[in-house]
């Protein structure tokens, strides 16, 4: 056989082996697959919850395990409040010496305004004696005018108006005074009034930083891991627990730009996981990125060529998720599926649903 025809044969045989993949790729292919469907590789994930304590201080009991479900409200861990307790009882002690300074200084009110009943009365008396000492002078000087009065007596009542004079200015500031001396007594009524509100609102505070001793689930979901053990001493925002949220259960992924734009949120989407092929569950897209980024390392791509990627979000339905709480995973891998056209069907192999026992 000669070079030639051995070429031509060889030719042959490689069109025939490249013919026969093409018919069978084109049996096995999903039609209209890349129309209509767009995936992507993805992690099963979770909202996480770092329950950790407002305020620093000692661990003093935890009261759930690892893996545990809780509820929402549940108490999770107790911190020890012995200090907080001291400070509450210093605050109460503040109160009642408050509440007995406000006694104190109304009993001085009462006082001072007695005192000034009292001044306006001297103030009074002070004022008919010298209307009288008034008189009297009058009826003098028109004796002396008619020389029927002494001199000296004369001078005696003039000498007694301005006597009367003078202590009626003085009766008239004492009642000023008492006066003035009632609305300093209010002001400190006022005052007193305050530190009780003061020494209130820090018994209101106080207790509030007692019951956030308590940490309770603030929604449902399973203890993932426990950072902190009973005896330990944590800072304020010191962690205690891992709190995962197995209700509100995603899987991201990541798209290229050349089909992330026909992706809109509330669009159809299935998950299919490694472990469990044989299961579809459906789900929701979420979540669509408005801005592309490089592919992660840690994302496959058909096509090394797609360097800017969308970041999907798939949101699995919370009432399946409540039916099956017992065999949620997060981290589980697996492949996301997204319908890009509503109104077409979606193949048999994608039509599984995860709600069937």
């Amino acid at each position: 056989m000669t070079p030639l025809i051995r070429k031509a044969l060889l030719a042959l045989l490689l069109l025939a082996i490249a013919g026969g993949a093409y018919v069978g790729w084109q049996q096995l292919r999903q039609p209209g697959d890349e129309d209509s469907l767009v995936s992507g590789n993805g992690r099963i994930e979770a909202t996480e919850i770092d329950i950790a304590t407002k305020l620093g201080g000692r661990v003093d009991d935890v009261l759930v395990s690892e893996g545990e479900y809780v509820a929402e409200g549940q108490p999770l861990v107790r911190m020890q409040v012995d200090s907080l307790q001291a400070q509450r009882d210093e605050a109460q002690a503040g109160l009642q010496q408050a509440r007995e300074a406000v006694a104190g200084t109304e009993a001085q009110v009462a006082l001072r305004e007695s005192d000034y009943q009292a001044a306006l009365a001297q103030v009074a008396l002070r004022e008919s004696e010298r209307e009288a000492a008034s008189r009297r002078l009058a009826r003098s000087e028109s004796l002396a005018a008619k020389q029927m009065l002494a001199r000296q007596a004369l001078d005696d009542d003039r000498t007694a108006v301005r006597s009367a004079d003078a202590a009626l200015a003085a009766a008239q500031a004492q009642a000023e005074a008492a006066r003035a001396a009632i609305t300093a007594a209010r002001t400190q009524v006022t005052q007193a009034q305050a530190a009780i509100a003061a020494a209130g609102a820090a018994i209101a505070r106080i207790d509030v930083e007692i019951s956030d001793t308590l940490l309770r689930a603030p929604r449902e979901g399973r203890v993932q891991y426990l950072v902190a053990r009973p005896g330990e001493v944590l800072g304020g925002g010191g962690k205690v627990l891992n709190l995962v949220d197995l209700t509100d259960v995603y899987m991201t992924f990541f798209l290229p730009e050349t089909v992330a734009g026909r992706v809109a949120i509330g669009s159809e989407a299935r998950i299919v996981l490694d472990a469990a092929p044989g299961m579809v569950i459906p789900a929701a897209v979420s979540f669509v990125a408005s801005t592309a980024q490089f592919t992660p390392k840690t994302v496959e791509t058909a096509s090394e060529r797609q360097k800017l990627m969308f970041r999907v979000k798939a949101q699995i339905d919370r009432g399946l998720l409540l039916q099956h709480l017992d065999q949620v995973k997060t981290g589980l891998p697996g492949v996301a599926w997204v319908k890009l056209d509503p109104d077409a069907p979606w193949p048999a192999r994608l039509a599984v649903q995860a709600s069937r026992e």
